[in-house]
């Protein structure tokens, strides 16, 4: 098999195809297999991060400024230059501290693929050498530049170009992890890999994400906690679309040591 280097190589002189309607085939079986333990995940991970926010806000303001007014009264403030630099430290930080969980279910997609086992313990598999480095500053520049673009539109008010730049930059970076996890890449060639491999076939990529987040949006209708079990579709669609453009390989991912070693 190619190495994933040649392959990019291969893609950036001569394309590929790809065909919507067996991604969407292939990331719905997929999604079948994982939902349900995926969603389990999800929802205790989310207990968890609320009690922990709520601890640390009510550490922070107080236990008696928990109540609906002083909260209201938050969103209404203005945000200051301080404010929105804080605010990118936080996100920026608990994107990149997160990425090798969120790179968890990409390999929990990959073990329903090949029906391997797969357990709760599947989701830390990427907290570990040479991986967690490579996502951690992946995950770390590209959540920079999108906080910065998005704090620098806000200081001069202009909201809406500041979205979609975040969406384009979203998009054209969103096989960089993939990449990395099967493709054993390094941070700087998965990145550029992956706006590579986008920006020959934009718009049926583009689709592909656009229709699994608005499956992703079905766990709204009826209740809301159900969220948490169509999510998963998400990660799902990006395991399709990485193993229709570049495949994946058939030995375990994690036990091999890729082309690019340094970061």
């Amino acid at each position: 098999m190619k190495s994933t280097l040649n392959q990019i190589e291969e893609i950036k002189n001569k394309g590929y195809n790809l065909d919507f309607s067996e991604v969407f085939t292939h990331t719905f079986e997929n999604y079948k297999k994982i939902a349900i333990y995926a969603g389990l995940i999800l929802l205790v991970v989310s207990i968890l991060s609320f009690f922990l926010g709520g601890g640390i806000f009510a550490k922070i303001y107080g236990v008696e400024n928990l109540n609906k007014e002083f909260i209201e009264s938050l969103l209404k403030q203005e945000p200051t230059s301080d404010s929105l630099l804080i605010s990118l430290g936080v996100l920026v930080g608990l994107t990149a501290i997160f990425g090798p969980f969120t790179a968890g279910f990409l390999k929990m997609a990959e073990c329903a693929e090949k029906d391997e086992t797969f357990n709760f313990s599947t989701i830390f598999i990427y907290y570990k050498a040479p991986y967690f480095s490579r996502i951690f500053i992946a995950s770390l520049l590209i959540s920079l530049l999108t906080g910065l673009i998005s704090v620098g539109f806000n200081f001069i008010g202009i909201i809406f170009i500041d979205t979609l730049i975040s969406l384009a930059i979203s998009l054209f970076t969103s096989l960089t992890i993939p990449l990395i996890v099967f493709g054993n890449l390094n941070t700087k060639d998965a990145i550029k890999s992956s706006i590579t491999i986008v920006s020959k076939q934009p718009v049926v990529i583009a689709l592909l994400f656009i229709v699994a987040f608005i499956g992703s949006l079905v766990g709204f209708i009826g209740c809301c906690i159900g969220v948490v079990f169509t999510i998963p579709i998400n990660y799902s669609v990006k395991y399709a679309i990485y193993s229709a453009i570049i495949g994946i390989e058939k030995q375990d991912s994690i036990d091999s040591i890729g082309q690019s070693d340094s970061e």
